[in-house]
């Protein structure tokens, strides 16, 4: 008898695209879970230090989300923005005090693909262009005009485009001609980079859109004060600053709420796009912006899906339970653990040639011992880590970066579990 997992992938492959990525050689159904864990289909126990790509930042199964939902299931599920929306209004009042944006107002989406597409229409209206910087490496999202400012080859399937995109310097280091400067002088030859392109393009640029720490992009982290100084330059031109918080938002970086706040708290962004963490699992999106770039739009316009009543409740209930339970200090904390453990990976597995990032959202980058990318080790990785209980995931320019975003209530002794089983599959695999 076939295993449910060799059944359901058959199933999978006969009506599902083939280009809709899977992980492992033997895919598996994520059946339920509770706080850090899942089950797959077979019954199997996993520590998850994914969250389904970031989205589970509080915990599975959280009662205060589950309860949020099912209340508001038996009033009423869908009305569209179409009418008086009281979770929405709510969600949104919340939203706009956190942002750190002035006068701000809210649109809710239902992907950070659509909060994007949002955030471009809004700022090529605005400032009447079609021009957009974006970041190498970069990733925003899987529609038209996400993927024509997305500079990452891997997920970018198309050169056509709405918008005309041109990319600069900014978090990405390893494998760059910038690979070796310091801090300092890596933020100097981003911003005169960032120069040398606007002294090439047409005047009237519209925005920029950059995520604060690269997502699919393998994680990859600028010197903190680096957006801070592409904002003087671009406030110099009247160029709009999107911030894509899709992956760092929610306290995910532990030392703040949004990535941008890395920066300089003084140079803002225009805009801020956000998704994943705020739902827990619940499809929400949506962006901020300063009233007057939010209702800049001349024509009419709608969601019927975006904000609805089921989704605005659970998220409500999930931000006052990060907020309330400090789940950006425990992040902090925690992840100051896990990460002593595998900086102690550096110089002693010689795959890992670098560990990144903030909080709980740490990227491993592994190479052979010429430097050139090591997918196929970051892949076995993967399935050795999924043997012995650990989910994790992968991405970089290459896909030779392990990806780590637990949920924010992960505890000192998850932590230490995950990077025990996580240790020892990177020194099997750099043993083969």
């Amino acid at each position: 008898m076939p295993s449910t997992h060799t059944e359901l992938t058959k199933r999978h492959r006969a009506v599902l695209p083939d280009w809709l990525a899977l992980y492992y050689d033997e895919p598996i159904d994520i059946d339920r879970g509770a706080g850090r864990h899942v089950w797959d289909a077979e019954g199997n126990r996993y520590l998850d230090f994914f969250g389904g790509i970031l989205t589970t930042i509080t915990a599975h199964a959280l009662p205060e989300v589950t309860a949020a939902v099912s209340a508001q299931a038996g009033k009423i599920l869908h009305t569209s923005t179409l009418y008086l929306n009281r979770p929405m209004i709510e969600l949104a009042e919340r939203i706009a005090g956190l942002s750190g944006i002035e006068d701000p107002r809210v649109f809710f989406t239902t992907s950070g693909t659509e909060a994007n597409d949002t955030a471009l229409l809004l700022a090529t209206g605005y400032r009447a262009s079609n021009q957009v910087l974006a970041l190498r490496n970069s990733y925003h999202g899987r529609s038209f005009s996400a993927l024509a400012v997305t500079g990452n080859r891997s997920w970018s399937p198309t050169s056509l485009s709405p918008v005309q995109t041109a990319y600069v310097h900014g978090s990405r280091r390893r494998g760059t001609p910038l690979a070796d400067l310091a801090d300092e002088e890596f933020t100097a030859a981003c911003v005169s980079d960032l120069e040398d392109v606007l002294g090439q393009l047409h005047g009237n640029v519209a925005c920029m859109i950059a995520e604060p720490i690269q997502g699919v992009g393998g994680f990859a982290t600028p010197p903190d004060g680096l957006f801070a100084r592409f904002k003087e330059v671009l406030d110099r031109h009247g160029i709009l600053w999107i911030s894509d918080e899709v992956q760092t938002g929610w306290g995910r970086t532990g030392e703040h709420f949004w990535g941008w706040q890395a920066h300089d708290a003084n140079g803002k962004p225009d805009i801020v796009t956000f998704a994943k963490g705020v739902g827990n699992g619940l499809s929400v999106g949506g962006v901020v912006a300063r009233a007057e770039i939010m209702n800049s739009i001349g024509a009419q316009s709608l969601s019927t899906f975006g904000g609805s009543p089921v989704t605005a409740a659970g998220a409500l209930a999930n931000l006052d339970y990060l907020i309330g339970h400090d789940l950006p200090g425990n992040a902090a904390r925690v992840g100051a653990v896990l990460r002593k453990q595998l900086d102690a990976a550096l110089g002693r597995i010689p795959a890992v040639v670098d560990v990144r990032g903030k909080g709980l959202m740490i990227g491993v980058e592994l190479a052979h011992a010429d430097g050139t990318a090591a997918p196929e080790i970051a892949a076995e990785v993967l399935e050795e880590s999924r043997r012995h209980g650990l989910l994790l995931g992968k991405g970089g320019l290459e896909g030779n970066v392990l990806r780590i975003a637990p949920p924010l209530s992960l505890t000192e002794s998850e932590a230490r579990e995950g990077g025990r089983i996580l240790l020892a599959a990177l020194e099997k695999a750099g043993q083969r």
